[in-house]
């Protein structure tokens, strides 16, 4: 009988879940180089795809602790755009179905553009509500950074299609009506919190690209806002825009200055 290709091998080990599997271990025995490397590529994504599943149980556990009480409407609760010169800070809100699942999800810091904009595809379809609310720079600068970021996120819980029962929320503690739990880095811990961070991340993002058109010279659709020597270079040449922080340092120095 005439051995497999190695292409073949790499189709049919496409559909091989199990090392288990009677077939893989044919391939095993197979001593061409080629074969074994693909072996080694199949294991790695294998161990990859594990890991992945077992975070994804570990950021499960404060919504089904939650569950297990008899709360539905668990909503995770998060915000964007704190520390930037530039732009809004974005608070999202999503109740996420008991049986979403969807292993890689985490801190939208942590992951790829590519795959955030994936996710929150994804996370909009499926969840049973989303919410979305922006804070502008002047709001911030009348009331401070930290007082905004508490009415975007009281909005963004407002706002919900579905009251919840539960929130989720990352570190900060909110005065509201329902059951809270802050967790300090939710965003990494909480599959809730975790989506709300990525909606509201990719959100942001857009938001700071459509301003990008509007102000090219502050490379915005590239620093989201955020202070890098490019993005303070130009606000000394060209000066500031509606969309800066007046009360954020370089921007307030360069308000004094003028």
């Amino acid at each position: 009988m005439k051995a497999a290709t190695i292409a073949e091998i790499e189709q049919q080990l496409n559909n091989i879940s199990d090392e288990s599997d009677p077939l893989f271990k044919t391939f095993q025995q197979d001593e061409r180089k080629g074969v074994q490397q693909l072996i080694h590529r199949w294991q790695k994504k294998v161990e990859q795809e594990r890991q992945l599943q077992e975070k994804f149980k570990e950021m499960k556990v404060y919504e089904d602790k939650w569950h297990a009480q008899g709360y539905k409407n668990i909503a995770g609760v998060d915000e964007v755009g704190r520390g930037p010169l530039a732009g809004p800070v974005v608070a999202a809100a999503v109740i996420l179905p008991m049986d979403f699942y969807l292993p890689g999800i985490d801190d939208s810091k942590k992951i790829s553009e590519k795959k955030r904009n994936e996710y929150d595809e994804i996370i909009r379809r499926e969840a049973l509500a989303v919410s979305v609310s922006i804070i502008d720079a002047a709001e911030i600068d009348s009331v401070n950074i930290y007082e905004a970021t508490k009415k975007a996120m009281m909005a963004a819980i407002a706002s919900l299609d579905l009251q919840p029962e539960v929130l989720l929320i990352d570190a900060i503690k909110l005065e509201t009506p329902f059951m809270v739990e802050s967790i300090i880095k939710g965003d990494a811990k909480s599959v809730s919190i975790a989506a709300a961070s990525i909606i509201a991340k990719v959100a942001r993002d857009r938001l700071m690209v459509e301003i990008s058109t509007q102000y090219p010279q502050y490379g915005f659709q590239q620093n989201m806002g955020y202070g890098t020597k490019e993005h303070i270079q130009a606000i000394q040449m060209y000066g500031i825009t509606p969309y800066h922080r007046k009360s954020f340092a370089p921007v307030k120095e360069w308000v004094l200055g003028e």
